[in-house]
């Protein structure tokens, strides 16, 4: 499988006017970058090693002003329109050819008002940015699971973190945004201002502009959280996932647990003799008493003798950075996932079997456990559908080297494909959306028309189309 970008064969070039861009560049306040820059081959890489995109112009923004120009500027010359916030969509679409990418990387700030209970965080800022500041408070909001990401399509997609099951979707925690639309107008919205746009952007991606500032609501959390952290033989795979539907189904919302099947790695925090054996691991998180987190959890901690146990108490930074050396930057990334109704025996055995049988060592079958406050959302109040499902089943191809990218990405998709012909599955989720193959009803079900009436309304044009694209005409189709 080629990288996602251009053929090597292909030599296309950018038709920018130099005059144009000179004016552009004059106009600007942070940097621009063009193709024969120093900085312009480092500043194109995004986390997928799988992306191979060569933009026609960088622009690393330093402020909304930044932004307006650089949406003006797409629009007029009628280019492509990037949108990069921490540059770890799975779908590459942070970056494009031949166009405009927005970069907003350099525009990392974070501000809390402890009083208020509020963070105002800029598009740029990742889930690490964000938790550092808020948690000198003793206070955190619902996002994601892996510190370096970014907050922007994080959020924009839903959201789903160690608190979710108690807070939501990092979606459901949004008061406001900033966002600059196709016209080059900034814009707030809320729920008393442009209601319609703020329902869109909460679960409708990027098709609506450049969210440049994001406002959550925080809660009481930490600094201490309870973590839960136990890895199985993978031959007590089954019992453990058997184990894990039955306490998922009187699970308290104060416990969040995220099971995957994987493989050992040849770490010293492990016994030699289990290197590269398989393994079933129990990620989780107890935002309650702590002393209350050991009975929440105790039948997970002892479906067999475990390989190893690293539940206790820790920082909830700690927690929420624990993953982030098994995604480096620059790996080879496909992922993909759909709802489910119930974990049935069927989803419990495909789940072992493409586990056991994945081409890559690094790669995971997850399930993450939902309900709880997301499932407290109707369908229709934020651009979300997806809210009833219990459970959601990911297929995480994760490899090294680029000579097996067939053989992964067909693992993924044949996996995902088996499960989405059991009756209990059913939807796809956009933070883990392959390379945008599917249609975006598949992602907005029922919403879906009243998102075309909002993109319509707000980008008639589609200039922001390199997403999960709502068509402005109420076409039907994948991401562009």
């Amino acid at each position: 499988m080629a990288s996602q970008g251009r053929t090597p064969a292909d030599d296309r070039r950018s038709t920018l006017v130099p005059e144009a861009v000179d004016d552009f560049v004059d106009a600007f306040g942070g940097d621009v970058l063009l193709p024969s820059d120093e900085g312009y081959e480092e500043a194109r890489r995004v986390w997928n090693g799988m992306i191979d995109r060569r933009p026609a112009l960088i622009a690393r923004c330093s402020g909304t002003a930044d932004v307006v120009e650089t949406v003006r500027f797409a629009r007029e010359h009628e280019l492509p329109l990037a949108v990069r916030g921490g540059g770890h969509n799975v779908a590459g679409t942070a970056v494009c050819d031949d166009g405009v990418v927005v970069d907003l990387s350099a525009m990392n700030g974070v501000f809390v008002d402890p009083d208020a209970r509020r963070v105002r965080a800029q598009g740029g800022a990742t889930l690490g940015d964000v938790d550092r500041e808020t948690q000198l408070f003793g206070l955190a909001t619902a996002l994601g699971v892996v510190s370096e990401t970014g907050i922007a399509g994080l959020t924009l997609n839903g959201g789903v973190g160690h608190l979710r099951r108690r807070y939501g979707l990092a979606l459901d925690n949004l008061v406001s945004v900033e966002l600059v639309t196709a016209d080059g107008t900034v814009r707030t919205a809320s729920e008393t201002v442009n209601p319609d746009l703020f329902w869109a952007v909460r679960g409708g991606g990027g098709n609506f502009g450049v969210v440049t500032a994001f406002e959550y609501e925080l809660h009481e959390v930490g600094p201490e959280v309870f973590g839960l952290f136990v890895w199985y033989r993978g031959d007590d795979a089954s019992t453990a996932l058997r184990t894990f539907r039955d306490y998922a189904a009187d699970a308290s919302r104060d416990g969040s647990v995220l099971p995957f099947y994987a493989t050992v790695p040849e770490l010293d925090e492990f016994p030699e003799d289990a290197w590269g054996e398989s393994t079933v691991v129990f990620l989780g998180c107890y935002d309650g008493a702590i002393g209350d987190a050991e009975a929440e959890f105790e039948a997970l901690r002892t479906v067999a003798d475990p390989l190893v146990d690293f539940s206790g108490v820790m920082e909830y930074t700690e927690l929420q950075s624990m993953l982030d050396e098994d995604f480096p930057d620059g790996l080879q990334y496909y992922w993909k996932a759909s709802y489910v109704r119930e974990l049935t025996d069927d989803v419990v055995d495909l789940v072992v079997r493409y586990g056991r049988e994945s081409p890559s060592p690094l790669s995971t079958v997850d399930i993450w456990h939902l309900g709880g406050a997301i499932s407290d959302v109707a369908p229709d109040e934020t651009a979300f559908w997806h809210r009833g499902a219990p459970f959601m089943v990911t297929f995480e191809a994760n490899w090294e080297d680029p000579e097996t990218d067939d053989a992964n990405v067909a693992w993924a998709r044949n996996g995902l494909a088996e499960l989405r012909e059991m009756p209990v599955a059913a939807g796809a989720y956009g933070n883990f959306p392959g390379f945008g193959e599917d249609p975006a009803r598949t992602l907005f079900g029922e919403n879906y028309a009243r998102l075309v009436d909002v993109k319509r309304e707000y980008d008639p044009e589609n200039l922001f189309r390199l997403n999960q694209n709502v068509v402005p005409d109420g076409a039907t189709g994948a991401a562009r």
